[in-house]
């Protein structure tokens, strides 16, 4: 088959500028093939090259006693003591899921968990961000049941608890919904898998599924903006096979047993093209692929087409030669495809044969290291004006505006469609802050959660970035936990903006800072940039996920309030309205500064929590609703009433960073309050739990009323 001449209009359709093809021409000295052009294509996308934040995610932490690896490999991998590692990452399929929800999302689950098992873990633990456009929009309600039901179908389907996550409704994404997804596995230290290539000669291995055609240009489509033509983008979405997945899973885990693996890396975004060359350049390597040998389940595929192809569940492994028919055995036994597709060579080569044909000869090394790297422009958000006026709303129907919202509403809906509890080592379900999840066979637990609030983000960008992780922070000292790192999903629209720029620029610098007070390193991570269609950008959404260890569950905070129990607020309340959730819900607006985060006083609160946790019930942190909110939720879980002493708006409703809400018995308040008096942290006694009623200040309104609209708000919204 005749290759395509390579025109103007070609080299835009693979999202290349035209100093990026010059700079192809320089590097090569000739024309490209078709097939190398997809190559570079591929390899210089956002989407895989980083182009537009390499520069700035350089300055994020990563590093700290903790980590045995961090940013670079397939997922982050950090010690959890006795000899044992939890490795963890999270990932975008934005644009997928927008195109095709079911199996965007069902395929983003697949890709996560492979980026862990590669690695040699097995997965213990999924989470998913999710936003969505406005419930009125035409489209919110397919996309929403389709992301919904591909997360479950898929996790469901390979055997991983689902443990957490949020859900959002904002107008900014009705054009472009995000699906972030985090995986988390376990693996001995001692025994875990790089992607780095070594070795002259050594065979190249293609293992799992077969290649198709689905998903080809799919990293590309991902590193672009949304138009009118979207629907013309659906064969860029790929399949996926969730079944074929936990057989790959555990053949892998069998391979690496077996002491046959040198390198290893999962086929995700730009396919066999990003595998092979990543591993090549890590190792310094040159690759010879031979296409012939690809295991194909469509006829007359072409060279371009198998480089590119994003089909689902499959591996490229540089494999120990004495061990191939050891190897071979192992994937025949479970029924898939293991065929040698090339070897390591000393050249910087990469290197594509097809037929007889040579169609592709590159220097390996200039597709990956030596990709285009921007110092885009940017400019500084600026200051938010500050809220003015007073907010006066009776506080019931505040709190009625609040959980009648979908944002803020009971998201049962969501979660039970998801298996929480395979595998039999989930300690604590979704609903309620972070999941936890027993270290199957010792006493110690892992705590996972996933956190941002955009609005913050948008309105004040370092404010907005520091807060992402603090509340992280907050939701893992909440169930006892020790925060250990992060791993970043940064969602924002087109960096060639100066302003979007400016507010990843600004989200980057606060997470920096927080992570470095927090102890919390990044360790992993996924930029996705051009979240615009028609020139709107989404909210700037640099989600985190985030991991902490409880070394024994005795340490767990886990329990609900009881009739009786004292309220208390660790940290200080100032009543900060300004971007709060509830001027969005009950006015419709968007105005003020973030809250600020003081993240001394993060750190010093969280300390103090987990230091006397024995003394504490129940606990959560206090972010988006504030106080009302948070107490609303603890109670309603519990069946219990609940009396908050005060009536003011901002007390109630305010979102000061750094608080937690905690139950106690009367007589461990009283103890409480002393050593919380001498350490100097704020604690403040607020109400008490009991009853059947919800009472605010004066308000009140029986919670049987309140619980029914909490937990119908959101299928209502979406029915």
């Amino acid at each position: 088959m005749r290759e395509p001449d390579i025109t103007d209009d070609l080299i835009a359709a693979h999202g290349l500028k035209p100093d990026e093809y010059q700079r192809i021409l320089e590097i090569i000295g000739r024309e490209p093939t078709f097939t190398e052009l997809g190559i570079f294509s591929a390899m210089w996308n956002e989407h895989c090259s980083y182009k537009s934040s390499k520069k700035w995610l350089r300055t994020l932490p990563t590093t700290g006693p903790q980590v045995i690896c961090g940013p670079g490999e397939n997922a982050g991998v950090v010690d959890i003591g006795d000899g044992q590692a939890v490795i963890f990452k999270m990932e975008s399929h934005n644009h997928p899921s927008y195109i095709e929800p079911h199996q965007g999302a069902a395929t983003g689950v697949g890709g996560i968990l492979r980026d862990v098992f590669t690695m040699g873990a097995r997965p213990i633990a999924a989470m998913d961000s999710l936003s969505f456009g406005v419930p009125s929009h035409p489209k919110t309600a397919h996309l929403v049941k389709g992301v919904v039901e591909g997360v479950g179908s898929y996790g469901n389907c390979f055997g991983v608890p689902n443990v957490g996550g949020e859900v959002r409704f904002h107008a900014a994404y009705n054009g472009n919904c995000l699906v972030n997804a985090f995986a988390a596995g376990l693996a001995d230290t001692d025994k875990i898998f790089y992607s780095a290539a070594s070795g002259v000669g050594m065979p190249v291995v293609y293992l799992g599924a077969k290649t198709g055609r689905d998903g080809v240009g799919g990293a590309t489509m991902a590193s672009a903006e949304f138009d009118d033509t979207i629907e013309e983008k659906r064969p860029t979405v790929q399949v996926g096979d969730p079944f074929t997945e936990k057989r790959l899973l555990e053949a892998c885990l069998e391979l690496m047993a077996s002491g046959s693996v040198i390198s290893i890396q999962d086929m995700g975004a730009a396919g066999l093209t990003c595998s092979a060359v990543e591993m090549g350049d890590k190792g310094q390597l040159g690759i010879k692929l031979q296409l012939d040998h690809v295991p194909q389940r469509e006829t007359a595929m072409t060279a371009y087409e198998m480089m590119l192809s994003e089909s689902q569940e499959r591996m490229l492994m540089v494999l120990k030669p004495e061990k191939e028919a050891e190897a071979r055995a192992i994937f025949e036994k479970w029924d898939l495809d293991f065929a040698i597709v090339g070897e390591t060579i000393t050249e910087d080569r990469f290197l594509i044969l097809h037929g007889n044909e040579v169609k592709a000869d590159l220097p390996l090394s200039k597709l990956s290291s030596s990709a285009p790297e921007y110092d885009r422009p940017w400019v500084p958000t600026p200051a938010a004006a500050p809220l003015t006026g007073k907010i006066e709303i009776d506080p019931i129907d505040a709190l009625k505006a609040l959980i009648a919202s979908p944002n803020y509403a009971h998201k049962g809906w969501v979660w039970e469609q998801y298996d929480t509890m395979v595998m039999a080592d989930t300690v604590r379900l979704p609903g309620l802050g972070a999941g936890v999840v027993r270290v199957h066979g010792t006493d110690k637990a892992l705590a996972f959660t996933s956190d941002v609030t955009p609005r913050y983000v948008k309105a004040n960008p370092v404010e907005g970035g520091k807060q992402a992780v603090a509340e992280a922070y907050r939701n893992l000292t909440a169930v006892g936990a020790t925060p250990l790192a992060s791993t970043d999903n940064l969602n924002f629209g087109n960096p060639e903006k100066p302003e979007i720029m400016g507010q990843f620029v600004g989200a980057i610098k606060g997470i920096g800072e927080a992570c470095a007070a927090l102890d919390m390193p990044i360790v992993s991570g996924n930029v996705s940039l051009y979240n615009e269609t028609d020139g709107k950008g989404i909210l700037p959404t640099p989600t985190i996920g985030a991991v902490g260890l409880l070394a024994s569950l005795d340490d767990l905070i886990a329990d609900l309030p009881s009739e009786g129990d004292i309220a208390l607020v660790i940290g200080e309340t100032r009543g900060h309205l300004g971007q709060s959730a509830l001027l969005a819900e009950a006015f419709g607006r968007e105005e003020g500064d973030a809250p600020h985060v003081d993240l001394a006083a993060e750190r010093r609160n969280g300390e103090f929590l987990r230091a006397n946790r024995a003394l504490v019930r129940a606990a959560t942190d206090l972010s988006d609703g504030g106080l009302a909110l948070a107490a609303f939720e603890m109670a309603e879980a519990a069946g219990l009433g609940v009396s908050l002493e005060t009536g003011d708006t901002g007390q109630l409703f305010g979102e000061d960073q750094a608080r937690y809400l905690v139950a106690v018995t009367p007589s461990d308040a009283d103890t409480l309050a002393a050593i919380a008096a001498d350490a100097g942290v704020p604690l403040t006694r607020v109400g008490r739990f009991g009853g059947d009623t919800v009472a605010l200040g004066q308000g009140h309104a029986p919670l049987a009323e309140l619980s029914a609209l909490y937990r119908g708000a959101f299928a209502a919204a979406i029915a």
